[in-house]
C-alpha cells in the first residue's frame, strides 16, 4: 500500500514539474506586480478615501457644542428708583425690584441641524472621491511601466539563452571537425598546425559561452528580484506565440488616457465645491442653558431656559473670488486637454515606429532564411575541399563561422520580432 502511495506521488508530482518549471511573460506581469512595493499604496489609498468620505459625513449629523462663561460687568440694567415708587402707589403696596448682580454666570448646550447646505458636503464627497480615484490611477499608471521592465529582462533572457543553444551547436561542429582532421593527421593529411587552429576557435567559443552564461545569470537574477520568484533563475521560459499579422489601426489603451479622464474628474468637482461653498446654508437649532441671569434680565438668580429657531446664513465673501477660481480651474482644464492630445500624438509615433520595426524584422526573416541555406552550401563546399587539400582549415573556420552567425542571426530576429509586437502591445495597452 505504501509503494502504491509512493508511486502515486512520484507520478503527480512528475506530471507537474512542467508547470513549475516553466514561466510564461505574462506571469511574469503577474508577479513583477504584485511583489512591486508601491502594490501596497493601494489599498492605503482606498482606505484613505473611505475614512475621508466617512469624515464628511459627519456634517449631516447634528452638531452639539457646550460653553460656560463667567463675566463681571461694570453696570447692570436696574429699575428707576422712581418706576418704585409709583407702582407703589398704584398698587398700595410698597413694590421694590432687586438689582441684577454685577457677576454673571451662564452654561449654554447648542444643538444644530443642517437642513440644507448648498451641496457643500455632496460635493466635497465628490471631490474626495474623484481625488482618491487620481490617486489610485497614478499608481496604475506607474506600476504599468514595470511590464516595459520584465519584457526587456524576458526577452533579454531569450536572447541569451538562443546565443548559447547556437553556441553548443558550434562547439559540436568544431569537435567534429577536430576529429576528422585528427584522422586526417593520423594520416598524413592534415597537419598539428591545422588541428590547433581548431583548438583556438575552440577556446574563443569556450569563452564566448562563459561570458553569455555570465549574462544570462545576471538577467535571471533580476527577474527573480522583480518578479518575487526564485523559479525565474532556473525555469524555462515560454518564447510567447504572437501573431505577426499586426494591422494598421490599433486603439490607444494607455492607463494614462483614464489618468487624464480623473484630472479632469477632479477639476469638474472642485467646480462644485467652489459654487456650493458660496450657497446659502439652512439649518435648525436649540439652546438650553442654566446662568445668572437666565432670559429674564430682570429676575436675579439663576434659572434654566431654552430657544428654538431656525437660522439662514450666506456669506457673500467667497463671491468676490469665485469668478477666478473657476477661471483658474478652466485654464487647467485646458491644460489637461493639451497633455492628453500631445501624449496621444507622441504615442501615435511610437506605433508607426513600432510598426516600421516589424515590417524590417519580417523582411529581414525572409532573407536570413535564404542566407543561411547559402552558407550551408559553402560550408559544406569548404569540409569537401579540405579533405582534398584545396582549401586550407583557417577557410573552413570562416565558413562554419559565417554559417553559424546566420543561423543565430535568425533566431535572435525572430525573438527580436516577438519583442517588436510585444513592445506595440505595450505602447498601446493591447
Amino acid at each position: 500500500m505504501n509503494k502504491f502511495i509512493l508511486l502515486v506521488l512520484l507520478t503527480a508530482g512528475w506530471f507537474a514539474l512542467p508547470a513549475y518549471g516553466q514561466l510564461s511573460i505574462d506571469q511574469c506581469h503577474e508577479k513583477a506586480r504584485n511583489n512591486y512595493p508601491q502594490i501596497k499604496q493601494y489599498s492605503l489609498i482606498e482606505q484613505s478615501g473611505n475614512y475621508s468620505i466617512s469624515t464628511a459625513n459627519k456634517g449631516y449629523l447634528p452638531q452639539v457644542t457646550l460653553s460656560a462663561q463667567t463675566t463681571y460687568q461694570s453696570d447692570v440694567t436696574e429699575i428707576p428708583p422712581g418706576l418704585s415708587q409709583l407702582l407703589s402707589q398704584m398698587t398700595g403696596q410698597a413694590v421694590a425690584m432687586e438689582s441684577i448682580s454685577n457677576d454673571q454666570y451662564r452654561v449654554v448646550a447648542e444643538v444644530n441641524q443642517t437642513i440644507w447646505d448648498g451641496g457643500m458636503i455632496s460635493s466635497q464627497k465628490e471631490n474626495i472621491k474623484a481625488n482618491t480615484a487620481l490617486a489610485k490611477q497614478q499608481l496604475e499608471v506607474d506600476l504599468y511601466t514595470i511590464n516595459e521592465r520584465v519584457n526587456h529582462l524576458f526577452f533579454g533572457i531569450l536572447a541569451l539563452n538562443e546565443q548559447i543553444i547556437q553556441i553548443e551547436l558550434l562547439q559540436q561542429e568544431l569537435q567534429t571537425n577536430y576529429d576528422k582532421l585528427s584522422t586526417f593527421l593520423e594520416n598524413g593529411v592534415a597537419n598539428q598546425t591545422d588541428l590547433d587552429r581548431i583548438r583556438v576557435e575552440q577556446l574563443k567559443v569556450n569563452q564566448k559561452k562563459a561570458g553569455i552564461s555570465a549574462t544570462l545569470q545576471s538577467f535571471r537574477e533580476m527577474l527573480a528580484g522583480m518578479t518575487g520568484d526564485v523559479a525565474a533563475l532556473t525555469a524555462t521560459l515560454e518564447k510567447p506565440v504572437v501573431d505577426t499579422a499586426v494591422g494598421g489601426d490599433i486603439a490607444i489603451k494607455r492607463l494614462e488616457l483614464k489618468l487624464f479622464d480623473a484630472q479632469t474628474n477632479l477639476l469638474a468637482s472642485q467646480e462644485k465645491l467652489i459654487k456650493s461653498q458660496n450657497l446659502p446654508k439652512l439649518g435648525v437649532f436649540g439652546q438650553g442653558g442654566y446662568g445668572n441671569p437666565g432670559l429674564n434680565m430682570l429676575q436675579p438668580g439663576f434659572t434654566s431656559y431654552y430657544v428654538l429657531g431656525a437660522r439662514l446664513t450666506w456669506n457673500f465673501s467667497g463671491l468676490y473670488s469665485q469668478a477666478n477660481k473657476l477661471s483658474k480651474i478652466a485654464v487647467s482644464k485646458q491644460t489637461v486637454a493639451s497633455q492628453k492630445e500631445t501624449f496621444l500624438f507622441n504615442t501615435q509615433l511610437k506605433v508607426t515606429n513600432a510598426h516600421h520595426e516589424i515590417a524590417k524584422l519580417k523582411e529581414q526573416l525572409i532573407s536570413d532564411t535564404e542566407i543561411i541555406a547559402l552558407r550551408k552550401s559553402i560550408k559544406k563546399s569548404a569540409e569537401v575541399q579540405v579533405e582534398n587539400g584545396t582549401r586550407t582549415v583557417t577557410d573552413l573556420i570562416r565558413e562554419i563561422n559565417a554559417e553559424r552567425t546566420a543561423i543565430q542571426d535568425k533566431a535572435l530576429r525572430e525573438i527580436e520580432l516577438t519583442m517588436a509586437v510585444y513592445n506595440l502591445k505595450n505602447i498601446t495597452n493591447n
